[in-house]
Formats: structure tokens, sequence, C-alpha cells
């Protein structure tokens, strides 16, 4: 059994504070459970964060969101030292974060997905796609910089304003229903559908008290029920993911279109995962315990 683990959490990325409120969760179930555990806030010094790391934990659960911890970097670094780490691997991480790489596997597996383009700021602005579309960075989780151009918007980003790199991923609006799918070493957990007030299911409606309601299981066609949690589960294994993932979709009414697979999902008392896991008879410590004694390094 696992005695000792290192929780790394908050990071540098636009998801810092996330990081942080997942990571103080799981450090207190993970204690609750009875691990030793040594919760380490990673900044941007790996050099310290090694010495954190040493003498080496029995496994590292890996509560960082976004970029560096979510990509495959952190994982990369784990691979190296032998240290076995929560979820998935280095290419499962970073496929998944690389929205248009990971679309064109799910369009080779046979998953439908959003018509979708990488264009510059210029491209964007010369009007290349016909509103409704959705512009996002196509490396970032948690819908952050996300807008919905709808018919009539006057979206022309200056280069002041324009956070997005060299490029940005346009993807056609599906209207419909937000449903989410939480994945645990390739067994659908449950299918919640999503509602808010807002615009879309925005960062705020994700983490701000009473954003958004969930409804576990979703009310839709069983056929449809089943098909949302086929095409998570091969999204999962087709990425080559580990341990737990969770897979966003629209369902326009008659198909669903997979949207993206978050593979480091949040841990925080609001987040999906863990409302699934409850559902399934799972509890937090049960779950967190869980992907620890499941934790391992790449082959």
């Amino acid at each position: 059994m696992t005695r000792h683990v290192a929780v790394l959490m908050g990071g540098w990325s636009t998801e810092r504070e996330v990081s942080l409120v997942s990571g103080a969760a799981v450090s207190n179930a993970l204690t609750e459970a009875g691990y030793r555990v040594t919760s380490i806030d990673v900044q941007r010094d790996v050099g310290a964060l090694l010495t954190r790391l040493y003498p080496k934990p029995d496994a590292v659960f890996n509560a960082l969101h976004g970029r560096y911890g979510e990509d495959g970097c952190v994982q990369g670094l784990l691979n190296i030292l032998d240290i076995p780490y929560t979820h998935s691997g280095v290419l499962a991480s970073a496929l998944a974060m690389d929205k248009p790489m990971a679309k064109s596997i799910f369009e080779a597996v046979g998953i439908k997905v959003a018509e979708h383009k990488i264009v510059s700021r210029e491209e964007l602005i010369a009007g290349f796609m016909i509103p409704p579309f959705v512009v996002k960075p196509y490396n970032e989780g948690s819908s952050v910089d996300v807008h919905i151009v709808m018919d009539g918007d006057n979206y022309e980003p200056s280069k002041k304003e324009w956070s997005f790199g060299r490029s940005v991923m346009v993807e056609k609006f599906i209207p419909g229903r937000e449903l989410t799918v939480s994945v645990l070493e390739g067994q659908a957990l449950a299918v919640t559908e999503i509602t808010t007030g807002h615009d879309f299911y925005d960062y705020d409606a994700k983490y701000g008290d009473g954003g958004s309601q969930h409804q576990v299981p979703a009310d839709i066609p069983k056929d449809t029920y089943d098909e949302a949690t086929r095409i998570s589960v091969l999204a999962h294994e087709s990425l080559g993911c580990r341990g737990v993932s969770r897979a966003d979709i629209r369902y326009d009414g008659t198909d669903l279109f997979m949207l993206e697979v978050n593979t480091q999902p949040g841990m925080t008392p609001t987040s999906l995962v863990p409302e699934q896991a409850a559902y399934a008879n799972i509890s937090f410590n049960e779950l967190v315990s869980w992907l620890v004694e499941n934790a391992a390094t790449d082959d």
C-alpha cells in the first residue's frame, strides 16, 4: 500500500487558483484516508520541486491544471524521477491538451466533432467563418479566454486585447445541451447535464457558487445516454488516458459532438468527477485513494 503521497498543486498556469482548491481537497481526503501527505505548491523552479520530492514519495497525486501540469511536462519529469503519478501519462496528456490534435484522433475513430480551424488574429477579423462560432485557446482548460461570437456580434480583438499567442482555435458553435461523462479506468461513471444562466459553461459557471446546475443522471433518451458513455470511453482509450478523465459533449437533439477530454479534471467541491463518482457510490476519499493506489509511470 502507498504510504507517502506528494500532492502537486498550484502551478503558474491560468488555472492556478482552481488547482490550489483541488489540491487542498485532495490533501485533506488523503490525510483522512490514512496517508502521509506532503502538499507542494509548484512554482516555476524545477530545482525547488526536486528538493520537495526528496526523499521520493511512494506516489504523486497530480492536482495541477492547465499548461505544464496537464500537458505532459510534469508527467515527463516524474517519469525521469521514476515516481508513480495519478492520471494520464506524457503522450495522452499532450494529445488531450492540444485540442486540434485530439479532435483529429476523435474523428479518426468515428466520433463527431464541431467544424474548426486554427487561425491568426488577422484571419479571425477577416471573418472566415459565419457566426455563431466559439473562439478558444487550443491548449488551455477551464474555459479560460473562451468567447462565443453570435450573429451580429462585432468581435475584432485589437493586438493589445489578443491573449492567444500566434493563433487560436475557432469552432462552429453547436446549439443544444451540455453533457459531460467521467471515465474511471475505462468505465463511464455517469452522464451529467449542465445548465447555467451564463452564456455557456464558462469559468465562473464552473467554479462560482450557484454558477451552474448539474443533473445526474442526465434526462436524455437511453440510446443517447448509452452513446454518450460509449464515445467518452472510446475517446479516453483512443488518447491513451489512464486513471480518470472527463469528456465534454454537446447534444443538439440528434447528434453528440465531442468538444474535448480533460485528463486532469477538477477536484473542487463543485467539480463534476467527484459528483459522478458519488452517484456511482464511490466516496471522494475512495476516489482519490483509488487514483493513488493505481498511480504509475509510463512504460
